[in-house]
């Protein structure tokens, strides 16, 4: 039994059919005497229902999901160099598509037959920025994947803590106050 074809068909089911759907394929590989299979599939989580909304917005809009994620490797790098100019393009670009993309996956949750709350919405904008935060959040939501809510991204993990800590440097003629209220 291929497990990775399985699996993707699971992570595309709405969640209330996702259970019986993977105990049905867990079953059938161990009738087959695959257990390895049986043991990877039954293994596979459901997906709380934001994080089925978030996984059917990649599926269903790849192109909007590569363009979100090329943001998200542009925020990425913009926080390593501190690019201030790019930061804040960036910044502008990203509260109006994770706004587009919460709308975008309203709606097909809602063709699929399964509307969601505004309190899931709010779950998926998290899932979205946790996306273009975090790499590791980031390769199991393009595949349509990501089994359950990452946790809140908060900043960017890649920006060295010397960057944040260093002073900037100083521009010709300007004083600086030394912290004993002194200028340098």
């Amino acid at each position: 039994m291929d497990v990775e074809q399985v699996t993707d068909e699971l992570y595309g089911l709405r969640p209330s059919a996702f259970t019986a759907a993977r105990d049905a394929y867990a079953a059938e590989a161990r009738r087959a005497k695959d257990a390895a299979a049986a043991r990877a599939i039954a293994a596979l989580r459901r997906p709380p229902l934001a994080v089925w909304a978030a996984n059917l917005l990649a599926r269903e809009r790849p192109e909007e999901a590569e363009r979100f994620l090329a943001l998200a490797e542009a925020l990425r790098d913009a926080h390593r160099t501190l690019d201030g100019e790019r930061l804040r393009e960036a910044s502008r670009q990203q509260h109006r598509l994770v706004a587009a993309l919460v709308r975008t996956a309203a709606g097909l949750a809602e063709e699929a037959g399964q509307p969601v709350s505004d309190t899931v919405l709010g779950d998926v904008e998290r899932i979205l920025h946790a996306v273009l935060a975090r790499p590791d959040v980031a390769g199991p939501w393009a595949r349509g994947r990501l089994a359950a809510m990452p946790e809140a991204a908060v900043g960017f993990p890649d920006v060295p803590t010397e960057a944040l800590t260093a002073r900037p440097p100083r521009r010709p003629g300007e004083d600086r106050d030394d912290g004993k209220g002194r200028g340098s």
